[in-house]
């Protein structure tokens, strides 16, 4: 079970920080991403993180102003947003991936478990 947090809303050029946290599965071996979902599109990726913290991977749109990371101790993957602006208001989704082929965390069929989603909202 992913348990998704920290959405709210935010200015442009400000910050918030999302929170995942896991329970249910080994955490520890699993990559973890996030993806969001703005109204009327498709959901897509935004960043994802190797199962030890070794490897990051962004979104060309997020890169330099997202940050991943995952605290296996806590069971927990973060992602830290700064820089907000208005194209970035969204659902956020953090996901779990069983894949060792780092090269498909971009891929939302990759992901074996979701969380619910948290509303994020950027204002002009």
């Amino acid at each position: 079970q992913l348990q998704a947090s920290g959405g709210g809303l935010a200015q442009a050029g400000g910050s918030l920080r999302l929170s995942c946290s896991a329970s249910g599965f080994a955490f520890s071996i699993y990559s973890m991403g996030w993806f969001r979902q703005a109204p009327g599109k498709v959901r897509e990726f935004v960043a994802a993180v190797s199962y030890r913290s070794r490897s990051t991977y962004y979104s060309g749109s997020v890169k330099a102003r997202f940050t991943i990371s995952k605290d296996n101790a806590k069971n927990t993957v973060y992602l830290q947003m700064n820089s907000l602006k208005p194209e970035d208001t969204a659902v956020y989704y953090c996901a779990a991936s069983g894949y060792y082929d780092y090269s498909r965390l971009s891929d939302s069929n990759s992901y074996d478990y979701w969380g619910q989603g948290t509303l994020v909202t950027v204002s002009s």
